[in-house]
């Protein structure tokens, strides 16, 4: 059983938020009330599908152990009860779900980070297909997807691609997918029909809101520099490109993708404030880390985490011992779902049973 008081409390700091907003919050207040009460506001729901169940089922008790209630009555009774334990138990299930510990960054869009390994030519072919992997996912989801850089090889795979994923819970759903991705299959560039084995990293950062990430102007040096295409050659003639770098943490971000300097830069600040967050959350949340080293990994490139078989028609991922024999609809982002969904469903267990042992 959950403790009542806890779903007290979660219930009264619901009706508080309601009340403040009603009243005319204003502000950050308004955004951080807004943000907490879309948060509280699927959990006040499973609280109180949860007590009307746990009411009904002290009802149908009470009927049972009535010596006033006839016979017929009390096999009604029995049948309901059975019914409603089982539901009861889905309910309490679900709600403890609910009540497992956020990271406060789940709600934010997404910055993915795509970067060719080894296996050459190949491997940037393969980093352009987990673009469009993801690109296709989010569309599916109903979130914006935007290149916010690509560095495109000659035979038009990607070396290195930064996705922006725009949508409430998208680095709830991605973070995941950080870690290694390796490919198996007939390269178009070998002729003798050898499967090889190639690589690409995928790196997944929470966008940062404005009022997470405080940057001091007179921290960051600002360099523009002419954008250059493939191969070394200028693709325009003005200094449109950009290179910020925060200089008490040495972290470097440049953008050259826009025409306009000055979208590069609102480009590059946005993917600076990203990297900043992060290495934030890493430095004071330790604990948040360790969990996930234990379940799905680390989040480290070089880790393997997941392997694209051509030959099997075959995707497994390695930290859950996932394989399901849907590679095309897979790299389609169609049935990408099922895989992250496991990988959340697997998360959840997991936390659930170190909550139960203590741990």
């Amino acid at each position: 059983m959950i403790p009542a008081a806890k779903l007290d409390r979660l219930s009264n700091r619901f009706a508080e938020i309601e009340a403040r907003l009603a009243a005319g919050a204003g502000g950050t207040d308004f955004v951080k009330l807004s943000k907490e009460h879309a948060e509280l506001a699927p959990v006040i729901d499973a609280v109180n599908a949860y007590r009307e169940v746990e009411k009904q089922l002290h009802e149908t008790d009470a009927l049972i152990g009535d010596p006033a209630s006839d016979a017929e009555m009390r096999a009604l009774a029995e049948e309901e009860r059975a019914e409603l334990k089982a539901r009861f138990a889905d309910l309490e299930h679900q709600l403890r779900i609910e009540l497992l510990p956020k990271d406060a960054a789940d709600s934010s869009s997404a910055i993915v980070e795509i970067r060719a390994g080894t296996g050459g030519d190949e491997a940037a072919l393969f980093a352009g297909d987990l673009v469009r992997m993801y690109t296709r996912y989010a569309q599916l989801q109903g979130w914006r997807a935007d290149l916010m850089s690509v560095h495109e090889s000659d035979l038009g795979g990607v070396r290195e691609a930064i996705l922006e994923v725009a949508g409430t819970g998208a680095f709830a759903k991605l973070k995941f997918e950080s870690g290694g991705h390796r490919v198996q299959r007939v390269p178009v560039t070998e002729g003798g029909g050898r499967i090889h084995t190639s690589a690409a990293t995928v790196a997944v950062l929470p966008e940062p809101e404005d009022v997470d990430v405080q940057i001091d102007e007179k921290d960051l040096r600002i360099d523009v520099f002419r954008a250059s295409g493939a191969g070394g050659q200028h693709v325009n003639k003005t200094e449109s490109a950009v290179r910020i770098t925060h200089l008490p943490t040495g972290i470097a971000v440049a953008q050259q993708t826009e025409k306009s300097q000055h979208k590069n830069k609102a480009q590059a600040m946005k993917l600076l404030k990203a990297r900043l967050f992060e290495a934030e959350r890493n430095r004071v949340d330790s604990a948040r880390a360790a969990e996930r080293k234990g379940l799905v990994g680390s989040g480290d490139r070089s880790e393997r985490i997941r392997t694209y078989n051509f030959p099997q028609g075959r995707v497994t991922d390695h930290r859950i011992n996932l394989t399901l024999y849907k590679l095309d609809r897979i790299l389609s982002g169609e049935e990408l779902d099922e895989v992250i969904e496991a990988l959340i469903t697997e998360d959840q267990a997991s936390r659930l049973a170190a909550l139960d042992s203590g741990v």
